[in-house]
């Protein structure tokens, strides 16, 4: 559609860019323009003035790639595309796709199109002779996306023809979907295989022109950072417009691996000369070394500068000394070996400079070199030297222990670890029971009375899921052979279905109050929610009817005895009994379950199943673990009644 608003594009129809530049345009939304037909060479500002003898009426439309092409006059010749960056008054920037296209016009093969369909017979007057309607399409893909086509549409003049007739047709795509800066894009006619390759400039390199602040990919917050002695560390202030905390990462040289940092403050004893900072978003990030040249943080690198030595054996045998110097920064100096007499003697032609060769940074962020002294004397043990530039003192000896003393202790540490094992293991064939339970007494705060007989409720968890539901089965096998009277939910669905969730819920903790022992709850992700939900609707009102507390359809059967079991644990949380009576379990080893638990489990004991079973073996052995005594444990009971009453 022509207008008034395309007349800046015109201006930059025949300008070029380079492959790391992109100009900068007014916009206003998609669009096309139509130059005309007998020479769209001419000046586009004079082009609009005219009423447009050759092409008009120019529309613009979305187009799919799968549809057959339609016949008619117009053929592509060549497609140029290109992208600018479209700006309007104060606006940030964004991202435009130009393609130009130059066309030829086959007014014969018009004539033949519309005495086939019939076209203009309804039309009337002269008009209808010189005028007829085209299209062309064209599609783009920036690489892997699927293609996506605009059909541009126009009128032609038949009066301005008269054999074969070139035009050219701009295109301008306001933020074409699936390109982002570095893409690689492709555009293609739809009626022709003829495609054409356009790379969009890096965001890096658009951001370094002067029109950098118009664009909002380019915008990173300036940090500014401010020495607070009196509090012993550096605070991290950012300008910029957006309020909000930047992603900002710490790193040791420039070229040293960037280390995520979610606080606002470094502490004054980390900052060294080559500290520096990366604030932005992970796209785009600005670097700042800003203690560079602040010498009082030098000492900081000396302190932290550490040292260890190795006797070894090169390839062919000979001895030699290998050496590894950490510190925060990269260093300049010397290393040497010396013999420790009084004072440690270097042993001459052996020096080295940390200067040269490779420095490596380690998983902590240190940075290493490594060396070695070939040929040296090993009897002599050894030690090393290090002198770095800047500072008005040597660095150690750092030594090694002698290798034959090194052997006898080793021998000595073996023997001592041979017997203690004997003993362990001994000690666990005959009296693992009684071990395990003296052992968790004694971290328990004292001595308590270990019984041979416990009760164990195993309560599965509310969300339906075969593995979770086979583990519990499994664990209730291993917790019976081990000596407990075990009762789980899932074997014993038909006095649950006689007696009602609830009831059997009771009756089993009756038992559990004259054998002593723990309600096991198993705990998975959902079954977390649902605790969650139950704590948040109940609001400390155990009374609540299951429709009311807007838990999922889809549940395992034994949701009734999972929600009744928060009842109690909410009423014994109240009289600080709760860890007594029950102990929570999950089967997932990479569970985080420990660090989201709702406040209503919070204070119960979490053990994590399979590597944490001897713990809980112990945990369940302790004699009247479960146990209440006394008006408190009544009035548990009494909640845990009332709660029942609640038909469900």
């Amino acid at each position: 559609m022509l207008h008034t608003g395309w007349t800046i594009w015109c201006v930059l129809l025949t300008l070029h860019i380079s492959a790391c530049h992109l100009e900068i345009s007014g916009y206003d939304s998609d669009g096309v323009i139509c130059s005309e037909v007998t020479n769209w060479r001419v000046n586009c500002w004079e082009t609009l003035k005219q009423t447009f003898p050759g092409l008009s009426n120019c529309t613009m439309k979305d187009e799919t790639p799968f549809n057959v092409p339609e016949k008619n006059a117009v053929d592509v010749q060549n497609l140029t595309p290109y992208f600018k960056l479209c700006c309007r008054d104060r606006a940030p920037c964004v991202l435009c796709l130009m393609i130009e296209t130059e066309i030829n016009i086959h007014p014969g093969k018009a004539q033949e199109d519309e005495g086939h369909s019939g076209y203009g017979e309804e039309d009337d007057g002269e008009e209808t002779e010189r005028n007829f309607k085209a299209s062309v399409t064209v599609c783009y893909y920036a690489v892997p996306a699927m293609s996506m086509c605009k059909k541009v549409e126009f009128t032609v003049n038949r009066a301005a023809l008269s054999h074969e007739k070139h035009s050219k047709i701009s295109v301008v795509i306001i933020e074409p979907p699936g390109v982002s800066f570095s893409s690689r894009v492709i555009v293609y006619p739809k009626a022709s295989l003829k495609t054409q390759e356009v790379s969009v400039p890096s965001l890096d390199d658009v951001c370094a022109q002067e029109q950098q602040e118009r664009l909002d990919e380019c915008h990173v917050p300036k940090l500014i950072s401010v020495i607070n002695k009196e509090m012993n560390r550096v605070e991290l202030q950012f300008d910029g417009r957006n309020k909000s905390f930047p992603s900002v990462c710490i790193q040791y040289e420039k070229n040293g691996r960037c280390q995520g940092w979610n606080r606002t403050t470094i502490p004054l004893y980390s900052v060294t000369p080559c500290i520096c900072l990366q604030d932005g978003q992970r796209s785009r990030r600005s670097l700042s070394c800003p203690f560079n040249d602040t010498d009082i943080f030098q000492r900081n690198v000396w302190q932290n500068v550490s040292v260890s030595v190795a006797p070894g054996q090169m390839n062919n045998l000979r001895p030699m000394l290998s050496w590894n110097l950490s510190a925060p920064c990269r260093l300049e100096g010397e290393v040497w070996p010396c013999k420790k007499e009084s004072s440690c003697r270097e042993m001459k032609g052996f020096r080295q400079q940390l200067s040269h060769g490779t420095w490596i940074q380690n998983s902590k962020g240190q940075w290493e070199k490594r060396g070695v002294f070939e040929e040296i004397n090993l009897k002599l043990s050894p030690c090393v030297m290090v002198k770095v530039k800047g500072m008005d003192r040597e660095l150690g000896p750092f030594c090694f222990e002698n290798t034959d003393r090194w052997h006898w202790s080793l021998l000595i540490v073996g023997i001592m670890l041979l017997l203690c094992l004997t003993v362990f293991i001994s000690s666990y064939l005959l009296r693992h029971d009684f071990v395990k339970k003296w052992v968790w007494s004694w971290h328990h705060g004292g001595f308590v009375q270990i019984g041979m007989k416990c009760h164990v409720v195993l309560l599965s968890p509310p969300d339906v899921d075969d593995g979770v539901s086979e583990s519990v089965c499994r664990l209730g096998s291993q917790l019976s052979n081990q000596g407990f009277s075990v009762s789980v939910d899932q074997w014993s669905r038909k006095e649950q279905c006689t007696l009602g969730p609830l009831p059997w819920l009771y009756s089993q903790l009756l038992e559990l109050k004259s054998l002593g022992g723990r309600v096991v709850i198993v705990l998975t992700h959902k079954a977390l929610e649902r605790v969650k939900t139950w704590t948040h609707q109940n609001q400390g009102v155990i009374k609540m009817k299951r429709e009311d507390m807007g838990f999922p359809q889809k549940s395992s059967p034994y949701s009734d005895v999972f929600t009744a079991s928060l009842c109690l644990i909410q009423a014994d949380k109240q009289l600080g009994r709760a860890a007594e009576r029950f102990v929570l379990v999950t089967f997932d080893p990479n569970s985080s379950i420990d660090r989201s638990l709702p406040e209503l489990l919070q204070g119960l004991r979490l053990f994590q199943l399979p590597s944490q079973t001897q713990a809980f073996l112990s945990e369940l052995a302790v004699a009247g673990a479960g146990k209440g005594s006394g008006k408190d444990m009544d009035r548990v009971e009494m909640e845990g009644i009332r709660w029942m009453e609640v038909k469900v």
